[in-house]
């Protein structure tokens, strides 16, 4: 208006911009109401405390737009997706067909994926140690071979 203000309250107009958004076939946030100190989650679609959220200082609120457990889920999805190729779902099934266990020690529960440093290729799902075993040997099938016969007690032979 000529004046500066509007002709509806600020509710009014809130309320007649949503029922114009879905009129228009447009998906409207609903609107819930938090206690102060209390911020709600769209993903989780939960009400929880600010000190379950990352701080952000771009944002008006100083607070990330998801709490901290949607974003960790988020990251490991995105890890998985970016450095493996592979999804959440993917992984989880390769766990099931392992019965949940480490490929090589079967006893510890399978929480890392194992890929091949060369091809890029996922071999299977390990648990820490045995995981990074490969990895400090190198993923070099001789010096495991070496190894083994060194655990098993055969005498080593210098060979050049």
């Amino acid at each position: 208006m000529r004046d500066g203000l509007q002709c509806y309250c600020r509710p009014c107009a809130a309320e007649y911009h949503q029922q114009r958004q879905l009129a228009r076939g447009k998906n409207v946030r609903p609107r819930v109401e938090t206690p102060a100190g209390h911020k709600f989650c769209r993903r989780c679609e939960q009400v929880k405390p600010h000190s379950e959220w990352d701080r952000n200082k771009r944002a008006s609120d100083g607070l990330s737009t998801r709490c901290k457990p949607c974003r960790a889920a988020e990251g490991r999805a995105s890890h998985l997706r970016r450095q493996y190729g592979i999804t959440e779902a993917e992984r989880d099934e390769m766990v099931a067909l392992q019965d949940g266990l480490c490929l090589i020690c079967r006893k510890a529960p399978a929480v890392h994926v194992d890929h091949c440093h060369e091809t890029g290729r996922v071999r299977g799902v390990l648990c820490f140690n045995c995981n990074s075993a490969i990895g400090k040997l190198g993923d070099d099938p001789d010096v495991l071979r070496r190894a083994i016969a060194y655990l098993e007690g055969n005498a080593w032979k210098q060979t050049r």
